[in-house]
């Protein structure tokens, strides 16, 4: 297998300290985030996701102005069917890519709160969302394919002699990841998708629900937090640290944001969380965080070879990419790419070597 990508998540929520504080939101810190992109660049990181949410700034100004600031890091950007039109949305990339040379990918997120998409006018439930996703993309697709014009009538978008004038850079596209844990997700997916992204689970599971995935020739990409430190024990006594006098509004406000989920990845998560018992799903995936951080807070937790181990236990089941964040995120990301990816590389390396042996002893 070939190596494992490794991204992280955006700077706009770079300022979160804490696993069980607040939402860092109501400012902008442009010159803090354009540092955050500058050093994630420098120290090897693959791609930056840039994130949307109602409470964070919206990623698409950011990720015109971060492909004019940067050289080499590609930006993942996320976004909704139904903010944009899927032509005007084609439009954007297709420039955007010309901006960046190349180094914007697509994150397509169907939803997760039925009360969130109403702020934006937008009154679809879940499934309906997807087949919309669907339509969406499908159009995007023959954009990039063709240039138009594309004529395209579906339930949710109808597009006459569509056409663009300025293509994809290189005339092909983007990557596309597909987010959700629903079957609706994991068809729109394989058919429109090139990876499937979703929320961790353990590794057993993760095997479990990515074979019908790969089996039609997707990529399997986790979203999740990571927490590494010398030794098992400093790793446990910084997840202390972080609980310690845990802000209890915090928790109150996502136990009512939860009321609203229509996500499947998202609940879960909780339920997951729910039914650990001891806030440890595995001796090294904690989800003490879930109740103040919602569905992305799963966590690996451990030294940096524990980290280093889960993660190609992760790889063994079927993962190719992750994206990663932490409390905070900034110093987390220097204690990743620092110290657990080399160990990776290293374990890679010697499983690469190990099956190159083994086929050498078959054609003897």
């Amino acid at each position: 297998m070939s190596e494992l990508r490794f991204h992280w998540c955006s700077p706009l929520e770079s300022g979160q300290k804490k696993a069980s504080g607040q939402y860092d939101a109501g400012s902008l810190d442009f010159d803090g985030i354009v540092s955050f992109v500058k050093e994630a660049e420098e120290i090897g990181v693959d791609s930056l996701l840039m994130a949307i949410s109602y409470h964070m700034p919206d990623p698409l100004p950011m990720l015109g102005a971060l492909s004019h600031l940067t050289d080499r890091i590609n930006l993942l950007l996320a976004y909704r069917p139904g903010l944009l039109s899927p032509t005007l949305f084609t439009q954007v990339v297709n420039t955007v890519s010309w901006m960046s040379d190349n180094r914007i990918n697509l994150n397509i997120v169907a939803g997760i709160s039925p009360k969130e998409q109403a702020y934006y006018g937008d009154f679809l439930d879940h499934d309906a969302r997807y087949e919309r996703a669907n339509e969406f993309l499908e159009i995007m697709h023959g954009l990039w394919e063709n240039h138009g014009p594309l004529t395209y009538e579906g339930r949710h978008y109808r597009v006459e002699d569509a056409q663009l004038g300025l293509g994809h850079k290189g005339g092909g596209r983007p990557r596309v990841y597909l987010s959700g844990a629903s079957g609706v997700a994991q068809q729109t997916a394989v058919k429109y998708g090139d990876c499937w992204l979703r929320y961790a689970d353990t590794p057993e599971e993760i095997a479990k629900a990515a074979e019908p995935v790969l089996a039609e020739g997707c990529a399997v990409g986790l979203r999740m937090q990571v927490l590494a430190r010398s030794t098992r024990e400093e790793a446990l006594a910084q997840v202390a640290e972080m609980m310690r006098e845990p802000d209890e509004k915090q928790r109150r406000f996502i136990a009512e944001f939860m009321t609203n989920v229509d996500s499947e990845a998202v609940k879960n998560s909780f339920r997951l969380a729910d039914a650990s018992g001891d806030d440890w799903l595995s001796p090294y995936l904690w989800s003490g965080a879930v109740a103040y951080r919602g569905g992305p807070a799963l966590c690996i937790v451990g030294s940096y070879e524990e980290v280093a181990d889960y993660i190609m236990e992760y790889k063994a089941a079927g993962v190719s990419e992750f994206i990663f964040s932490g409390w905070p995120s900034r110093e987390e990301m220097r204690i990743f790419y620092r110290h657990v990816l080399p160990l990776v590389r290293q374990r890679e390396a010697e499983a690469g070597g190990a099956g190159q042996s083994d086929a050498a002893g078959v054609v003897n």
